[in-house]
């Protein structure tokens, strides 16, 4: 006999997971599939920062008020989770960035976000790595950093979870496994990355990113680090980029980042982007090249067109949509799992969910 649920989430990723989570919490019977593990693709692939980003309004409200939800669940997340407000400092190499960070601190201090707008000497007195020289920077103090693996599992302690369940299908109540097994819901939420896109023939594509994370050398950076040319090198149309990201780990390890690449599914380590993407670090921080490296692995990030996600009913196939957030998946999934929870039960959404709307004009990949 089916057991049929209030609701399905397939994909136990940190956006799934907090679907689920939100749904449960409201007195929801739900069912999380995953074809491996909780936690195991995108979300064990990224580093973990909870940022507010401001590249569109719609993608600052979103953070802002996500940022929000996770100052409120770090109140009660197990050690564990690693949470730190590290806050981010985002770095200007010269003047004309100065001009970029002055921009981004009006608008974060129209969304409410507080920031300050530092010289190149306090840089430097607050990260004393970083080389000398730069022109000044952004702190955004209320930014954070958790360890999402253990926090996919913190959210889904109490929810019945399937792992090894690779979906074949999706329809308006049901899901069918490659086993031929069926699951029968009222709602269906699809979070799954980048593989939403064979469910659902949505417009996402995968973005190759590469990661490396050093032994331990507490204080060697205090703040999420980040070039403030990272947003256009990030959401630039060319098919490979990096841009200086470090992360510091309660741990004392660094994660030094970021990448991005458009190549399919194909998880080999590119040799020549991951070495731009060090000298890239070390031409910031000219001492990260005498820390171990421990490992170096790659994920892939689900992006859609206009670099916002797909969140919502996706109408024609009757079916909720959860995916698309690309390198904000983690910042943003406590907000989008608000929005999912308030379409099924019918209430209004605490921001204006309309820029995410699945059913939107390229809404179907050709």
């Amino acid at each position: 006999k089916l057991k049929y649920y209030d609701a399905i989430v397939v994909g136990a990723g940190i956006v799934g997971a907090s679907c689920a989570h939100e749904l449960t919490s409201r007195g929801l019977n739900v069912l999380v599939l995953d074809s491996s593990f909780p936690g195991g693709g995108a979300t064990a692939a990224c580093m973990g920062h909870v940022v507010v980003m401001d590249d569109s309004p719609s993608m600052l409200e979103l953070t802002s008020y996500s940022r929000q939800l996770w100052e409120g669940l770090t109140k009660e997340l197990p050690a564990n989770c690693e949470d730190e407000m590290f806050g981010t400092l985002w770095l200007a190499e010269d003047e004309s960035e100065m001009v970029e960070a002055q921009k981004k601190k009006s608008l974060y201090e129209n969304a409410g976000v507080e920031c300050q707008l530092l010289s190149g000497s306090e840089v430097e007195r607050l990260e004393p790595h970083l080389k000398s020289g730069l022109a000044g920077g952004l702190r955004v103090p209320g930014d954070r950093v958790v360890y999402p693996t253990n926090c996919v599992h913190y959210l889904l302690r109490d929810i019945e979870v399937r792992q090894n369940s690779k979906v074949e299908s999706v329809s308006a109540n049901e899901v069918t496994l490659l086993t031929g097994e069926v699951f029968k819901a009222k709602n269906i939420i699809v979070a799954a990355g980048v593989a939403s896109q064979h469910l659902l023939d949505l417009p996402i594509v995968p973005k190759k990113g590469h990661l490396v994370i050093t032994d331990r050398y507490p204080g060697f950076a205090s703040h999420q680090l980040i070039e403030l040319g990272y947003i256009k090198k990030a959401h630039g149309e060319s098919s490979s980029s990096c841009a200086f990201n470090i992360q510091p780990r309660s741990t004392g390890q660094m994660i030094i980042g970021s990448s991005r690449e458009f190549c399919g599914l194909d998880k080999t380590v590119n040799k020549k982007l991951l070495s731009d993407m060090l000298n890239r670090a070390n031409y910031f921080m000219p001492g990260l090249s005498k820390l171990k490296a421990l490992r170096v692995w790659t994920g892939f990030r689900p992006a859609s067109k206009d670099g916002l996600p797909f969140i919502g009913y996706l109408s024609d196939r009757k079916v909720y949509v959860c995916t698309g957030h690309e390198g904000l998946g983690i910042t943003t999934s406590l907000a989008s799992a608000k929005i999912i929870a308030a379409q099924i039960m019918g209430e209004e959404s605490e921001i204006d969910s309309s820029p995410y709307n699945p059913d939107r004009s390229f809404s179907h990949a050709n």
